[in-house]
């Protein structure tokens, strides 16, 4: 159900703080929508399930990693809001702990319907159900978000445009 003022599909990418790993799936995903000429069909957020960092740039450390690939991370951190939930279509959390809070926030069973998790569009790397918080890690946790969320985002963005109506 789409909001009466947007007729887009709505994502909304979420992580535990909104510092590392959704605000590069929310610019990865952008990326995608516009190399494929998707801007005016679907739009992309993002959002932690913790506001500890809420109006703080993503991590130094994350977007110097971005930065070597294209993206600039500009994203202002926020937290999940129930508001969230309405305004949303699509609402994906980058792995099992942010899935678990996303339920226990959703008010309703088609809240609930709305929630996804980013692992299951990883194909390349076999290994991963789940894109791992680099916040404790070295540069090359940083990179791996990146290869995992490349990744990711390029199928869920085809499972998003299977779902569009045909134009």
């Amino acid at each position: 159900m789409h909001n009466d003022r947007e007729s887009k599909f709505r994502v909304l990418m979420v992580c535990l703080g909104n510092i590392c790993r959704s605000p590069s799936a929310h610019h990865v995903m952008e990326h995608l929508i516009e190399q494929r000429g998707l801007s005016d069909l679907i739009e992309v957020d993002s959002a932690g399930t913790y506001g500890g960092h809420a109006g703080d740039l993503p991590d130094h450390r994350m977007r110097r990693a971005a930065r070597k690939r294209g993206y600039e991370l500009t994203h202002r951190a926020r937290r999940v809001t129930g508001s969230d939930f309405a305004d949303f279509d699509l609402i994906v959390g980058m792995d099992g702990g942010n899935v678990s809070d996303l339920r226990m926030m959703a008010a309703t069973p088609e809240e609930v319907a709305k929630i996804d998790m980013m692992g299951r569009y990883i194909r390349r790397f076999p290994h991963y159900d789940y894109v791992p918080d680099p916040y404790y890690e070295g540069a090359e946790g940083f990179e791996l978000v990146l290869d995992l969320l490349e990744d990711a985002c390029d199928n869920l963005l085809d499972h998003i445009v299977e779902k569009l109506p045909k134009q």
